[in-house]
């Protein structure tokens, strides 16, 4: 049984739908349920309830129109999979009665591929092209759910906040991008619940994959193409280099062992590469070449923990002001705090969400950090980079714990701090 799975093998789908929807009725109704939800569902009912929705209704769909369909495909990275994606589903379309739905990461349903049966009776739910399938729009649904979670989500019958979903099985997962690590959209296999089998998400497993890696495909390509560019360059200057993407991914490296990838340059401010030490990156016409500075030179970086969080860094002959996310703010303030132990991926995921199943999320987001800042945060585990010297400041406090900001966290994590 996969992990985000809603029934393991052998269960009697008629009498567990039974059982789902009379939970479903009574926590909605404000009983007692014979059986719990998931934790899952229970966090996504917690969310839904606050926007409002019916759930004994068919809540309004409004469809986008065929242009900005059209202008969102165009714009999708996934544009270029989709027709890889289909032919896993096709050849099973017909004889297993799912449709399978691509969205982009608004939750928009871009692309819808399967049995004709099926498509009929998705028109009548409104899960048709155009329409936004997000959790605040339609409810608990495994597409706007798993854009929540950020992870892979099945869901069956009940666990659905609309009842006129309750006839429906949907396991969707994120497609990320290969590069920059964001989510592109969700991929994501439906049907009539009684018709569930437990190789569904399995299949949808195998959808992103294949996805993930076609995306992959084309980035080496772009790499490939960047190398041949930049040839004459590299034959020209000596010392330790990166030759990297507009990303930070490495196509050509010289004497300096590299993951493969570093934050992505910025002309207007320095960076700090494992291997290189602190570096001033220079554009050039499809990337960027890194070479370090002195190796004494180091970077001051001010955390201010106020309504709206911000860095302040200097060093390397360059200063610079950002703001940056309430996350990206707690992921310093812990990784300051843990010093240079560092914190692995599941330590960081329980101080952020209290749990472990977020490490997808936890990647993704120190990805987007180092983007925001450069790289100063370094991996396994992770750990404020050894140039940068982190100082906290709370404008509206003399200590930690009587921080606006702290008090507001979240994180179980932060919260600890005040403690």
């Amino acid at each position: 049984m996969s992990s985000f799975s809603a029934i393991a093998p052998g269960t009697d789908l008629s009498r567990h739908a039974r059982d789902l929807v009379r939970m479903h009725d009574a926590v909605l109704g404000g009983g007692k349920p014979a059986m719990r939800p998931r934790a899952v569902v229970a966090r996504s009912w917690s969310r839904v309830f606050e926007t409002g929705l019916d759930p004994a209704g068919l809540n309004v769909r409004t469809p986008y129109p065929i242009e900005e369909i059209e202008r969102r495909r165009r714009q999708s990275p996934l544009s270029a999979v989709i027709g890889d994606l289909t032919q896993i589903v096709a050849p099973v379309a017909d004889a297993s009665q799912l449709l399978l739905v691509v969205t982009d990461a608004d939750g928009v349903i871009l692309w819808r591929n399967g049995s004709a049966k099926v498509r009929a009776r998705a028109d009548t739910l409104g899960f048709r092209e155009g329409s936004v399938w997000t959790e605040s729009a339609v409810g608990t649904n495994a597409i706007g759910t798993a854009l929540a979670e950020a992870a892979p989500v099945q869901l069956f019958s009940g666990e659905h906040f609309e009842q006129s979903q309750h006839p429906w099985y949907c396991t969707a997962a994120p497609i990320h991008d290969p590069i920059g690590g964001d989510v592109l959209g969700i991929v994501d296999v439906s049907g009539p619940a009684l018709t569930l089998h437990p190789a569904i998400s399995a299949l949808v497993d195998t959808a992103v994959r294949l996805a993930e890696s076609q995306l992959w495909r084309r980035h080496e390509q772009r790499l490939d193409h960047l190398r041949t560019s930049a040839a004459p360059l590299l034959a020209s200057v000596s010392g330790p280099l990166l030759l990297v993407d507009e990303h930070g991914w490495v196509a050509h490296s010289s004497g300096v062992a590299t993951t493969g990838r570093v934050a992505a340059p910025r002309g207007d401010r320095a960076l700090t590469v494992p291997g290189l030490g602190l570096c001033i990156p220079e554009q050039l016409s499809h990337g960027w070449l890194i070479r370090p500075v002195e190796r004494t030179t180091r970077i001051a970086m001010t955390l201010r923990l106020s309504s709206t969080p911000a860095v302040e860094v200097s060093g390397a002959d360059s200063s610079w002001h950002s703001p940056v996310t309430v996350r990206h703010a707690e992921i310093l303030l812990l990784l300051h705090h843990r010093g240079r132990d560092g914190m692995t991926v599941t330590e960081l995921g329980h101080a952020l969400f209290g749990d472990a199943d977020h490490a997808v999320a936890v990647r993704a987001e120190v990805s987007r950090l180092r983007r925001a800042l450069g790289t100063v945060v370094e991996s396994r585990p992770y750990r404020l980079a050894e140039s940068v010297d982190l100082a906290v400041e709370t404008p509206d406090a003399e200590r930690l714990s009587d921080c606006a900001f702290v008090r507001r966290s979240t994180s179980p994590g932060v919260r600890a701090l005040a403690r």
